[in-house]
């Protein structure tokens, strides 16, 4: 089980699904703030998908902002969460970090998940908001290159 990075419309589309049945269906995200300008195909960010025995189970996406690679909509279809593909995303993206010379990365994550990131070796550096009604940190990891 590996993480590609998403060079097709094919594979941007099973990301959307995965993306769907994770964060619209089960976490009740509204779809509009799901899907925003940045998925597309291109410069703005690298979208990663992971697959197991042939099927899509997990994506994620980078993007650069002032400098700073953001790890955003990371999920893993249910069915799958007890495999490590988490940990799977999170390397793609970093390794796709990398790749690109950035060295400070950020994301928000859900309260539920901080202890998954901590051990990835992020670090909490806010206070809980919300967003689309569900409980966020800003966590931080400086990359070795």
């Amino acid at each position: 089980m590996n993480s590609k990075r998403i060079v097709t419309e094919a594979d941007l589309q099973k990301s959307f699904d995965i993306r769907k049945a994770v964060f619209v269906d089960e976490q009740h995200v509204p779809e509009e703030d799901e899907f925003d300008e940045f998925d597309v195909l291109g410069e703005l960010c690298e979208h990663i998908l992971v697959e197991h025995d042939g099927q899509a189970i997990a994506s994620g996406r980078l993007r650069i902002v002032d400098g700073v690679g953001k790890l955003e909509r990371i999920c893993v279809l249910a069915s799958h969460r007890s495999l490590g593909v988490g940990k799977v995303i999170v390397q793609g993206l970093e390794d796709v970090a990398k790749e690109k010379g950035i060295v400070s990365l950020k994301l928000h994550g859900q309260t539920h998940a901080e202890e998954f990131y901590r051990k990835l070796e992020y670090a909490t550096t806010s206070d809980i908001f919300m967003e689309d009604g569900i409980p966020h940190i800003v966590m931080e990891k400086e990359l070795a290159l």
